[in-house]
């Protein structure tokens, strides 16, 4: 099993930015007990603030990956280009989020991206993600 997570802009910043918010864990700390916790799968990860970037790793892995689990960050909210390449794309791609967008700011409610994904988790901080393979598996 081939999973691939990738993380958008400003998540580099985990455990650092607005840590009532996102928590105090660094995602490369986590991704180390996700990978243990499921030893079966093979994981790739992936982040970058540019937008450019995650539409090619979309595109270089979405014919091949067995699941994509993409937290777009702020591009959630605004990127054609990037809901345009999960649309072009086999590997199904499940949307994370950390926060719940829903009880945030108001233009954070509108994901451009949900519709062209599997599903969605919001609001459950980093086991996001662990859901996330639990549900490719």
């Amino acid at each position: 099993m081939q999973i691939v997570i990738i993380n958008g802009p400003n998540l580099n910043l985990l455990g650092k930015r607005e840590p009532g918010i996102y928590g105090n864990e660094s995602f490369e700390d986590y991704f180390e007990k996700l990978k243990t916790s499921f030893p079966q799968v093979s994981f790739t990860y992936f982040q970058s603030n540019s937008e450019g970037a995650i539409i090619d790793i979309l595109h270089e892995n979405g014919f091949t990956a067995d699941g994509i689990l993409l937290n777009a960050g702020g591009y959630t909210h605004t990127s054609v280009a990037i809901r345009d390449a999960i649309a072009a794309i086999k590997s199904p791609v499940l949307e994370i989020h950390i926060s719940n967008i829903h009880a945030r700011e108001e233009f954070r409610h509108t994901s451009m991206i949900a519709p062209k994904c599997v599903g969605s988790i919001c609001g459950l901080g980093m086991k996001g993600y662990k859901l996330g393979v639990e549900f490719f598996l």
